[in-house]
């Protein structure tokens, strides 16, 4: 069963709606001369409400809408959009992709996915949860949020504000092979960020929470908390010296590491060759232990979905095995240009998690650790995804003796992405799933940490 009976009277349109247009364009597009035609027609809204010091400083509403088309002639491609839904707009939307296709070169990679891979009798992931919820509820919750802030530590002295956010969308994708999908989606989000001062030191900090349905995400008190006694942990910052260490990363910045791998390993990138994981398939890239898995069929995942942009039905995949790489993140295009078959990545990664054989608690692994640095945040984007050089500002704490001993800022952490990656010596249990990559804090047994 697939969700394209889903309709909700929050949304501007039906779904049924959707559909029609869906149905419009590809007939506009094969009166107009088009051998082949994609479209994608969405719907959505959201709402925002941010306090800042117990008083409402925004609050935002929105409602958008929009469709894209994509036409063939033979191997041509033209593309063109609108966010106008009427029927004079849809028809000059095609007129507009078909005249850009004529005037645009052959590319013998251009065209729709393969009949045969396109998803067929799709379940449903539980990806649409309303949450209904009114402004003045929205309003006391971010207050709550940002008076447990306050609450959590004496030296919490200002705020930058608790935001309630509400995001719902529905979709329908298809192509004139036939193919016609699409639900509805939700993200709602939670989010606070606090500032501490004592003397002449100022330090800042945030937390958050996102999840598909409301009733998963964390409550408020718990963000708000967390937020002020983060805040507060990181006054009395000192600077140190350059040295050679292992490196901790945070459970919410570790993800970022496996973020750096599927963007190396993806089509765009490797039949660009602005790759440091070029012909990596079959390579010992990660440490024997580590595994990464695609799970794009996750109920309530953030990045769960059955089908990709080209709507080819995903697949579970076992990506790193035992630290070696048994395949890309390819769509349709790229895994032409590659020689190769699709993934069904065309959009990007579903719910990638890295694992090791044993999760190991945050505790245990600062003991293992001993001596080095704990990373609370990155800063800047020192990253060359040619060569794989990695050095990015930092902040964070010093763990003497496998205890956080004083806080930390000023710094640089520097490496190289393929010795990071064959260094990760421990995976912590301490997962916070905020988006597509999971996995607990990561420890790396050495970098250069470069201090002031």
């Amino acid at each position: 069963m697939n969700n394209l009976s889903v309709s909700n009277t929050r949304f501007s349109y039906p779904i049924s709606t959707l559909q029609q247009i869906a149905r419009d364009i590809l007939q506009h597009a094969q009166k107009g001369g088009a051998s082949a035609c994609e479209t994608n027609v969405s719907d959505g809204f959201g709402q925002t409400v941010t306090v800042r010091q117990d008083a409402v400083e925004t609050i935002e509403y929105n409602r958008d809408k929009g469709l894209s088309v994509t036409v063939y002639i033979g191997q041509k491609r033209g593309h063109a959009s609108t966010s106008d839904f009427s029927p004079q707009a849809i028809s000059d939307t095609v007129a507009a992709a078909l005249s850009i296709a004529r005037y645009t070169a052959d590319d013998d990679c251009a065209g729709l996915a393969e009949a045969e891979l396109l998803a067929k009798n799709y379940p449903s992931l539980d990806l649409y949860y309303p949450w209904q919820i009114s402004v003045e509820e929205a309003i006391e919750l971010a207050k709550q949020c940002e008076q447990a802030a306050y609450a959590a530590d004496k030296r919490i002295t200002n705020s930058e504000g608790a935001t309630i956010s509400v995001s719902e969308s529905q979709f329908i994708y298809a192509n004139s092979l036939g193919f016609m999908g699409g639900y509805p989606l939700s993200r709602h989000s939670i989010s606070c960020a606090m500032i501490a001062e004592q003397g002449d030191s100022k330090q800042r900090d945030y937390w958050y929470s996102v999840a598909r349905d409301a009733a998963d995400l964390e409550t408020v008190q718990s963000i708000g908390e967390k937020t002020g006694k983060r805040s507060a942990a990181r006054l009395g910052a000192r600077k140190i010296g350059t040295c050679e260490v292992p490196v901790l990363f945070e459970a919410p910045i570790a993800s970022g590491l496996i973020g750096h791998f599927a963007s190396a390993v993806s089509g765009g990138n490797l039949y660009r060759k602005s790759s440091f994981l070029l012909d990596s398939i079959g390579q010992q890239v990660f440490a024997p232990d580590i595994q990464i898995l695609e799970r794009p069929h996750l109920h309530k995942g953030l990045a769960s979905g059955p089908f990709d942009d080209d709507g080819v039905a995903t697949v579970d995949r076992n990506i790193v095995e035992n630290g070696i790489v048994q395949g890309y993140f390819l769509g349709s295009y790229s895994a032409r240009k590659l020689g190769m078959r699709t993934t069904g990545n065309a959009g990007g990664t579903h719910n990638l998690i890295m694992q090791n054989g044993t999760a190991m608690s945050f505790d245990a692994m600062l003991k293992q650790m001993g001596t080095g640095l704990l990373v609370t945040e990155l800063l800047g984007h020192g990253i060359n995804a040619v060569t794989g050089d990695y050095s990015r500002g930092a902040s964070g704490f010093w763990v003497e003796n496998g205890a956080i001993s004083y806080p930390v800022e000023e710094i640089t952490i520097a490496g190289n992405l393929k010795d990071m990656f064959r260094n990760i010596v421990a995976i912590g249990n301490d997962v916070i799933v905020r988006g597509s990559k999971q996995c607990g804090s990561v420890l790396i047994n050495r970098m250069t940490v470069a201090g002031g």
